[in-house]
C-alpha cells in the first residue's frame, strides 16, 4: 500500500541546489513531506520544502543524524559522504541511489574502470595517483600530447577537466589522483536519463544533443531530440539501458556520450540524480525527470517518457563581467516570445559562469526552437546590480 501521499512518510533530500528545488515542485505536487540538508542557509530548497536544515553533506554526524529523520534519504549532488550512507544503509534506512552505485561514481577513475570491466566503451584512459607520476609518464612518452586531464574527485560544471596541449598546462594542475583520458575525436555529444525504480524497471528518454560553450567548457544549449539518425538514437538509448543496469542503481542516470566520426557511442561519464541535460522535460515530456527520479526511488510505474514536442534548453549563467546581487536584464523580452519559459534558480548573487537559471524552447520545429534559444541567449543578461 502506498503511504507517500498526504501521510507521516518522510523524504530525505541531501543537497539543497537548484536540482533539488525542482524536484521539490513534484513534491509539493503529490504532497510528500521533505527534509533538506544544504551548507547554505541561503540554499534554493529552503523555501520548498517541509523542513531545512544547514549542514556540510561531507561531514558524517551530519549526515547521519539527517537520514535518521526520514524514511527514505535521495541527494541532488554527488559530493555526499559514502560512509554514512552505508551505515544508514546498515542501520535499514533506504538510500536510493545507494551508497554502492554513488562509490561507483563519486570517484572518476572507479567509475572508468568500472566501464572497462563491464565491456561499456569509453575513451582510453590511465590512472595516476598523482602529478608527479603523470609528469613521469608524459616525460616516457607513455602519455602524449593533446590529452584530456580529469580530477578523480570533486569535478563539476566543467571544473576539474583541462585539455591539456603543452608542458606549461601540465604544470598548471593541481597535485591529485587524476586520470589522462585519451582525446576523443567527436562530432556531436548527446546525453539519455535513464530512470530505474526499486523493483527494475527501466525507461530512457530520447536522446538529446549538447552544444557546449567554448570557453566555459559548460552546456550551453541542449536540444531534444538530438539531430542524429534514428539508428544512432536507439544505439545510444540501449547503451544508456545497459549502463543502468549494470549500475543497478535506483532513481535517474544521466548518461553523457560521444558520437565518433564513425558512429561509434562512447559513455563519457554519468550523474546519478536530476542532471542539467534533462530540463527540457519540465515542458517537453509527458513526465519531467524530477517526477521521474520521485516514481523510481518511489518504486511507483515510471511515467512516460515520450516528449510532447520539440524543445532547446539554454542555460542562463552569470556573465562573465559581473559578481554581486543578480539582475536578470531583459527578462520580459524573452517572456514575450510564445513557447518560452525561464525558471530561475533562486540563487541571489551571481558570479561569472555560475548557473543561475535556464530557459526552455518549445516549439514543433526543432531548427526554429533552436534559432529562438540565439534569441532568448541575445536578450536576456545575468548581471549583478550596479552600486
Amino acid at each position: 500500500m502506498t503511504h507517500y501521499f498526504s501521510s507521516d512518510f518522510k523524504l530525505g533530500i541531501l543537497g539543497g541546489g537548484q536540482l533539488g528545488k525542482m524536484l521539490l515542485y513534484d513534491t509539493r505536487k503529490f504532497d510528500i513531506q521533505t527534509y533538506v540538508m544544504d551548507a547554505n542557509p541561503e540554499a534554493p530548497s529552503r523555501l520548498a520544502c517541509n523542513h531545512f536544515e544547514t549542514g556540510s553533506l561531507m561531514d558524517y554526524d551530519k549526515v547521519m543524524a539527517f537520514g535518521k529523520k526520514v524514511d527514505l534519504l535521495t541527494f541532488e549532488i554527488e559530493s555526499v559522504n559514502v560512509k554514512a550512507l552505508e551505515d544508514l544503509e546498515a542501520l535499514g534506512k533506504n538510500v536510493y541511489p545507494s551508497a554502492a552505485t554513488l562509490q561507483k561514481i563519486q570517484n572518476k577513475a572507479v567509475q572508468k574502470r568500472f566501464y572497462k570491466s563491464n565491456q561499456i566503451p569509453t575513451a582510453d584512459f590511465e590512472v595516476f595517483s598523482n602529478l608527479k607520476n603523470l609528469k613521469t609518464a608524459v616525460s616516457e612518452g607513455k602519455i602524449s600530447f593533446p590529452f584530456v586531464w580529469k580530477s578523480s574527485t570533486g569535478g563539476y560544471d566543467g571544473k576539474g577537466v583541462s585539455l591539456i596541449k603543452s608542458e606549461r598546462d601540465l604544470s598548471q594542475l593541481p597535485d591529485a589522483e587524476c586520470i589522462a583520458e585519451e582525446l576523443v575525436d567527436f562530432k556531436t555529444e548527446i546525453a539519455v536519463i535513464v530512470a530505474r525504480s526499486v523493483s527494475g524497471e527501466i525507461k530512457t528518454y530520447p536522446v538529446v544533443e549538447m552544444e557546449f560553450h567554448p570557453e566555459a567548457n559548460q552546456v550551453e544549449y541542449v536540444l531534444c531530440p538530438a539531430r542524429i539518425e534514428n539508428s544512432l538514437a536507439e544505439k545510444a538509448r540501449a547503451l544508456a539501458h545497459l549502463v543502468s543496469s549494470k549500475f543497478e542503481h535506483v532513481g535517474l542516470l544521466a548518461v553523457e556520450m560521444f558520437v565518433t566520426p564513425s558512429d561509434e557511442v562512447l559513455v563519457n561519464e554519468v550523474a546519478p540524480r536530476p542532471h542539467n541535460s534533462g530540463h527540457f522535460s519540465i515542458e517537453g515530456s509527458f513526465t519531467n525527470q524530477f517526477e521521474q527520479h520521485l516514481r523510481a526511488i518511489l518504486d511507483l510505474p515510471l511515467g512516460s517518457t515520450e516528449s510532447k514536442t520539440n524543445s532547446v534548453m539554454v542555460n542562463l549563467v552569470g556573465d562573465e563581467n559581473h559578481t554581486g546581487d543578480v539582475v536578470y536584464k531583459g527578462i520580459e523580452n524573452i517572456m514575450a516570445m510564445p513557447g518560452v519559459t525561464p525558471h530561475i534558480y533562486g540563487k541571489r548573487e551571481t558570479r561569472p559562469f555560475r548557473k543561475m537559471g535556464h530557459v526552455n524552447i518549445i516549439h514543433s520545429d526543432l531548427s526554429e526552437a533552436r534559432t529562438m534559444a540565439e534569441t532568448v541567449k541575445s536578450k536576456i543578461k545575468v548581471i549583478s546590480k550596479t552600486s
